[in-house]
Formats: structure tokens, sequence, C-alpha cells
């Protein structure tokens, strides 16, 4: 499974859980955000990962300090295009295994 492919199924996995997609890959000066979602009220901003092999702590261990740095300044400039701030929070789908068939989702994998 190739990065899209993951982003792809995430979204797919989120809608099967009730989230509804607000936008794919917003990008600004200050990065990306794989997928922005709405939880009933809450805006969630989640990053996709996928690593076939768990060497150097995996999938969740890549969603670095520096790397979740870069995505609250991206939610923020996201934020900032709206008329009211919304409750948010910050998921991670990670995928792991040979083909990338095993997923985990975490709700709220890092706090603001």
């Amino acid at each position: 499974m190739k990065g899209s492919n993951a982003e792809q199924a995430a979204a797919l996995f989120l809608q099967d859980n009730h989230l509804v997609l607000v936008t794919q890959n917003y990008r600004c000066r200050f990065g990306e955000i794989d997928l922005i979602m709405r939880d009933g009220a809450t805006l969630v901003f989640v990053e996709v990962r996928m690593r076939t092999n768990e060497k150097f702590g995996g999938a969740a261990a890549s969603i670095t300090p520096t790397k979740q740095k870069k995505l609250l300044s991206t939610a923020r400039h996201y934020l900032s295009t709206l008329n009211e701030e919304p409750t948010c929070r910050f998921d991670a789908v990670l995928f792991s295994g040979a083909d990338g068939q095993k997923i985990e989702w975490i709700k709220h994998a890092f706090e603001a």
C-alpha cells in the first residue's frame, strides 16, 4: 500500500466510524494535514502513517515532536480560514504489517 492509498483507506475507515470528510491533503506554508474530518461538532485533524517494519518504533513513533509542531501550525492556519473555531483534536491512523493490513486509530494522538 502506498501513502496516498493509505490516506484513502484511512478516510474510508473513519467514514465507516461515522466521521465526515471535510478535506484531504490540506497544504499551506507550514506543512500538510492528511485528512480533516468532523466527528459530530469536533473538527479532527488526522495524520496517516504507514510502516511495514516496526524498526525505529513503528508508525506511531514517526509522529515526532517536530512533526507535531508542523501539524499544529498547519491546523492553526486552517482554523484561521473559518468564521468560528470549533472544538478540535488530533488523531492518528496507523497502518502496519507487511501489506499495511493492520489498522490502529488513536484518538487524541497528541495535545495542542
